[in-house]
């Protein structure tokens, strides 16, 4: 057996572990051994969905479903596109609340079953748990921890500095690479949440990958 193949199996034994743990605690969770897979799923959910509204996830891009869901005629809710005024992002952000249906990574996801996230703003982590008809999200492999102490030394060390950077944030972890805990009127570590159990009202679906995606 070849290297990367003992590695797939590992990481697989970890992304199934953390599926049941899902599905235990109420969400509709499913192993997807490839991106493909995982996009297969999304464009079939969003068939009958009129309004899509995206939380600024990498990993969604990474998935490559934006363009055939253009293709298909629905409403992209993307609050980041370059030449939106301030004002015009906020509506958007707004309508994701609303939409038919919300896509969205995660920055952890525990061997529990617990989706663990900071947002700067709040807009990413409110859709994912209250207001849109449906929410998928999507996690790699390389999401995946023990428990909530290590979900958020995660999103500290390896998924916060680098976002700072690439929203060119002035803090000292874009600079540096580490957090700092800083007080930086840009810090991007503002809200956090722990999603334990399915909102009650929100139909939620986590789709776990055993490929890394995202930070």
């Amino acid at each position: 057996m070849k290297v990367t193949e003992m590695v797939n199996w590992n990481y697989e034994q970890r992304c199934q572990k953390a599926v049941q743990a899902l599905n235990k605690n109420g969400f509709t969770a499913v192993f997807c051994p490839t991106r493909e897979e995982a996009a297969g799923y999304i464009l079939q959910e969003a068939r009958d969905a009129r309004t899509i509204g995206l939380g600024g996830s990498m990993t969604i891009t990474e998935l490559g479903v934006l363009d055939k869901l253009a293709g298909m005629g629905k409403e992209l809710l993307i609050h980041g596109k370059p030449g939106l005024s301030a004002e015009e992002s906020l509506q958007i952000m707004r309508r994701q609340l609303t939409s038919d249906l919300f896509l969205s990574g995660t920055n952890a996801l525990t061997l529990s079953g617990w989706l663990v996230n900071i947002d700067m703003t709040g807009n990413r982590v409110g859709a994912m748990f209250f207001g849109p008809k449906k929410v998928i999200v999507v996690a790699g492999r390389n999401k995946i921890v023990e428990d909530l102490e290590e979900a958020v030394k995660r999103i500290k060390r390896f998924a916060a500095p680098p976002n700072a950077m690439r929203l060119k944030k002035n803090t000292p972890c874009a600079k540096t690479g580490f957090c700092q805990d800083c007080n930086s009127p840009d810090r991007i570590c503002r809200v956090m949440t722990v999603i334990e159990k399915k909102p009650r009202l929100t139909d939620l679906h986590v789709l776990v990958v055993n490929e890394d995606l995202g930070l």
